[in-house]
């Protein structure tokens, strides 16, 4: 596991423990997507100096390959004129030449690697960004519905009608609606896990779909006596 998906991952588990003890969760939420935000925009600037880096090595190992090839080609040169001792002094140089393209080649596949775990550490970062902030909106929704609702009971605890049951009633709904907060918040608990698992279980869901329409489509076709 890299360093920078450990420290994803203890960022969620905070943001997790955080909302639980927190009476405004979209605040919290938040903060957790503008943190969750400058870390996705400074992993890309990484990415870009990895990617450059990258091209930079490829290009001195291709660079090493193609004089060691020459150097080769002027050894034989040397050979066929008789210039031996040309021959060697090429030959040492071309050794040199294949010792740098070694030596770049091993650069160069350490910082590819760490370009592709980085697009990859990326991409789970645009999709947990992306979960969470879908969650965001659903939560802000429900926050909104339930400061209305409070203010709807309020007016009724007030005065219309019978005070003694409307208030009790009032205060009801008005526990239910905490109930309900306090297991919205528990189930924050889940937006870290379901972020890769969502991208996932919703393309399978798609793929289903889309296939049984297939079908339902190739039945009417064949009551239609059309065939392929």
């Amino acid at each position: 596991m890299s360093i920078m998906k450990r420290v994803r991952d203890i960022t969620v588990a905070t943001l997790n423990e955080r909302l639980e003890k927190s009476e405004d969760p979209v605040r919290m939420i938040d903060q957790f997507l503008w943190s969750t935000r400058e870390d996705i925009i400074q992993a890309e600037k990484l990415y870009q100096q990895y990617a450059g880096h990258s091209n930079h090595l490829k290009a001195q190992w291709l660079q090493a390959e193609e004089q060691k090839e020459r150097r080769e080609n002027q050894a034989l040169t040397a050979l066929k004129a008789g210039e031996e001792q040309l021959a060697r002094i090429a030959l040492h140089e071309k050794a040199g030449c294949e010792e740098r393209s070694m030596q770049y080649r091993e650069l160069f596949e350490q910082s590819r690697q760490n370009t592709l775990d980085l697009e990859e550490q990326l991409r789970e970062m645009r999709s947990e960004y992306q979960a969470v902030y879908d969650k965001r909106e659903y939560y802000a929704a429900r926050m909104e519905s339930l400061r209305l609702q409070q203010r709807l009971n309020s007016r009724y605890a007030n005065g219309f009608g019978d005070h003694g049951a409307q208030s009790g009633a009032a205060f009801r709904r008005l526990e239910d609606r905490i109930s309900g907060m306090e297991h919205e918040a528990k189930s924050l608990r889940d937006i870290r896990r379901m972020g890769q698992e969502f991208v996932t279980e919703a393309g399978n869901t798609v793929q289903s779909v889309i296939e049984r329409e297939l079908e339902q489509l190739k039945r009417k076709l064949e009551k239609e006596g059309w065939t392929s």
